[in-house]
């Protein structure tokens, strides 16, 4: 039997007219116009398929963006300084999308503090920094809302889920704060607040589930659009590489960049992103999973002679002790739970009283100078395989801000890193993914990656904008890839870099590629300090101070400032130095100076990456 070309069919046959219509039958043919003999034995072979299985078909919620509904939508409200809040939020949006609910997700730098009067349902989702701080993009919405201009809400119901980390003593600081505040100012909570740390997932995904319910309580749920899909064979969806499913990126370079007799080794390294899907932005942050090193499980094996072999169960997944020593738990870093416990297997009275309300400062600085092979060996404990892997916290990705721009060296990402290697209590500690990152070799080796996201330190979006980055060791480190994208894109506005290190002969990063910069006009202006040269140390806020008026001018002008280093010290010392130069060449009093800079702030203007 022949099969007619559909170039003969120039009218609607019939029996077609009869079963789809005139209107129909012309569309379908205008479809198949054009192919040959085997595709339209294959497409007659589909439609078949399709009848014999639409019998079973069942109808299904579509998943599609909620309808306009009478019920007053619930806000989400996040802020984040690693991504881990906004990962929550995002997962909580769709949850409540799918519950058929009105709702909107709003980062808290753009949210609009004049709607929280007219707010009815209100779920935030914030970590705290450091010492009690909340992230940069929430400073401006804490700051309302604890302040004297917060409006009453009697009308509003809320839940707050706190994020994080409970080795400090102000653990969730800012999420007990808002749950506090909220409730003072009259409203009534939809759920009781709950605290998560580092190892967020098993709290979090209860407290999401039950506030959820509690949400559906309150608004009125949309009836779903019913749709019938027919489940069809195709070609199966590529992997998508995300937190929990990394890409292995081979090593393309590894390179040392302090020069010989530095007291850092900081390492230059080059992964190659080919055939991932990963995209990144100057800004974005590379997330490194990375194991444990072999000598420092076996010392931990060793030093409470327990076998690597042994097989533990913990959140229902059953492995060996040595697979979550080495892959699964946090070796390097100490948190409260582990201590607890150790305290209480030790019968440490000196463990007893850190963990005391008393002992805050030493706790503290327990958790900067110890790992947890130190605390095993100075308070012998008898533990057990299954209470070792129950106590020690989950391990978790190293995020380290990109050092490259896409536009300059393609689907390859690159990473400046400082690798932790020293000598403590008479032996070796290493860095997990420093350590890891820095024996990696170039063309054997790969390392598992993914990409987070950092929308809140992005380059101006008018190029004509000019930039002053401030960025100490390490913290240079997204300024390369700031400069490298400006140059590509042939950006108008000035840059201007301000940068510090020990010595000026061993620890100058980058020198080479900021030397070029400045010849090619990519770099406009460079500004230095190198602490360990000159009697009296110097930092980068003295180089800030000392050209504070024309630093003053470029932000009066329009520049856009960014700050990326550490948090504890820099940070601070470098905003105090800000408000200095405002005093001084600004003619304000230290409340405007303050003021002016949260303006720069809430303008996007001032933005800090640090850690």
């Amino acid at each position: 039997m022949s099969v007619s070309s559909p170039e003969s069919l120039t009218s609607t046959p019939p029996f077609l007219d009869a079963l789809l219509g005139a209107e129909r039958g012309t569309q379908l043919l205008r479809l198949v116009e054009g192919l040959d003999a085997s595709a339209l034995h294959w497409l007659s072979g589909y439609a078949a398929g399709l009848a014999t299985r639409a019998a079973s078909v069942q109808p299904v919620a579509s998943v599609a963006p909620p309808a306009e509904t009478s019920a007053a939508p619930l806000t989400i409200v996040y802020g984040t300084q690693t991504g881990n809040s906004r990962l929550l939020a995002e997962r909580f949006k769709q949850q409540t999308e799918r519950a058929g609910l009105p709702v909107r997700l709003v980062r808290a730098s753009e949210y609009p503090v004049r709607e929280l009067a007219r707010e009815k349902l209100l779920v935030v989702v914030i970590s705290t920094q450091g010492d009690g701080d909340p992230p940069d993009d929430a400073r401006g919405f804490c700051e309302h809302l604890l302040g004297k201009r917060a409006p009453r809400l009697e009308g509003l119901r809320y839940a707050v889920l706190g994020l994080g980390d409970s080795s400090y003593p102000k653990f969730c600081e800012v999420g007990r704060q808002l749950d506090e505040r909220l409730a003072e100012l009259g409203a009534s909570r939809l759920a009781a607040r709950a605290d998560c740390d580092l190892d967020f997932e098993p709290v979090a995904t209860g407290w999401l589930d039950q506030t959820l319910e509690r949400a559906r309580e309150a608004l009125e749920p949309r009836t779903p659009v019913v749709a019938t899909i027919v489940p069809l064979r195709g070609v199966p969806a590529a992997a998508v590489v995300s937190k929990l499913a990394p890409f292995a990126a081979p090593v393309l370079a590894n390179q040392r960049i302090t020069g010989r007799g530095a007291l850092k080794d900081v390492r230059h390294v080059e992964l190659s992103l080919e055939g991932s899907g990963l995209e990144y932005t100057p800004g974005d942050a590379l997330g490194v999973w990375a194991p444990n090193a072999p000598e420092l499980v076996e010392a931990v094996l060793t030093t409470l002679r327990l076998d690597a072999s042994e097989p533990v169960t913990r959140d229902g997944k059953t492995l060996p002790l040595g697979h979550w020593l080495t892959e699964e738990l946090e070796l390097t870093r100490l948190s409260r739970p582990f201590l607890e416990r150790q305290a209480a297997l030790s019968g440490s009275e000196e463990l007893g009283a850190l963990l005391s309300p008393g002992g805050s400062e030493s706790f503290r600085a327990r958790l900067r100078s110890h790992q947890v092979i130190d605390v095993l060996r100075q308070h012998p404990a008898p533990w057990s395989a299954t209470e070792l892997v129950l106590a020690l916290r989950k391990q978790t990705p190293r995020l380290y801000s990109i050092a490259s721009s896409p536009k300059r060296v393609g689907a390859e990402a690159h990473l400046t890193v400082a690798v932790v290697d020293y000598t403590a209590f008479g032996a070796r500690h290493l860095g997990t993914a420093s350590h890891h990152l820095a024996t990696r070799e170039t063309g054997a080796d790969s390392v598992r990656v993914f990409v987070e996201r950092n929308e809140r330190f992005r380059l101006p979006e008018d190029g004509a904008r000019d930039v002053v980055m401030i960025g100490p060791g390490t913290g240079v480190a997204p300024f390369r890839g700031f400069v490298q994208e400006r140059a590509e894109t042939g950006a108008k506005g000035r840059n201007w870099l301000f940068f510090g290190e020990q010595h000026f002969r061993t620890q100058f990063l980058y020198q080479t590629e900021w030397l070029e910069a400045l010849k090619k006009k990519t770099l406009h202006r460079l500004s230095v300090a190198f602490s360990r040269d000159t009697e009296a140390k110097v930092y980068v806020q003295q180089r800030l101070r000392e050209s504070g008026k024309e630093l003053y001018a470029w932000l009066e002008g329009g520049a856009a400032l960014y700050v990326c280093g550490d948090a504890q010290r820099m940070a601070p010392d470098v905003h105090q130095a800000l408000v200095d130069i405002v005093i001084e060449h600004g003619a304000r009093g230290r409340e405007d100076a303050e003021d002016w800079l949260k303006t720069l702030r809430d303008e996007r203007r001032y933005l800090r990456d640090v850690y």
